[in-house]
């Protein structure tokens, strides 16, 4: 499937530098969006604050200063409706239901299913689209 997200903005809140890479080549020769990296939890907060143009986060669950699921919260405090995916290597002590219960959108561990992360950011990208020119237009 093809994906023209020229238009569009995914904050990646990654710790590893390889990892973010890997993500950011992938996103961008498949889909064009453009790419902001915050290296950890406190980062990523502050970043959504102050640029609100993003239209999608993926969060990695393991992040020094804030785990995913404290930054998922403090994102949630001033952005209740931001599409926040939720990607991790972890897979034990019933992570993913942890996860859906904080809020996220989306839970894909590592290594990423590419296809199936586009799908899925595909649909939170149209439906925060929405919520966003309503909110502008009102």
């Amino acid at each position: 499937m093809n994906y023209t997200w020229n238009n569009f903005t995914t904050l990646v809140d990654e710790d590893d530098p390889l990892n973010f890479k890997y993500i950011q080549l992938l996103l961008s020769r498949r889909t064009g969006i453009n790419t902001i990296w915050a290296k950890d939890g406190i980062e990523a907060v502050n970043v959504c604050k102050e640029n609100k143009n993003i239209d999608v986060i993926l969060l990695d669950l393991q992040l020094p200063g804030l785990d995913g699921i404290k930054t998922l919260n403090a994102i949630r405090e001033f952005n209740s409706c931001i599409p926040i995916i939720i990607q991790t290597a972890n897979t034990w002590n019933n992570e993913e239901d942890i996860c859906y219960k904080a809020g996220c959108d989306g839970f894909f561990t590592k290594p990423l299913n590419i296809d199936k992360l586009l799908i899925h950011m595909e649909k939170c990208i149209k439906s925060y689209s929405i919520i966003r020119h309503s909110d502008i237009a009102s």
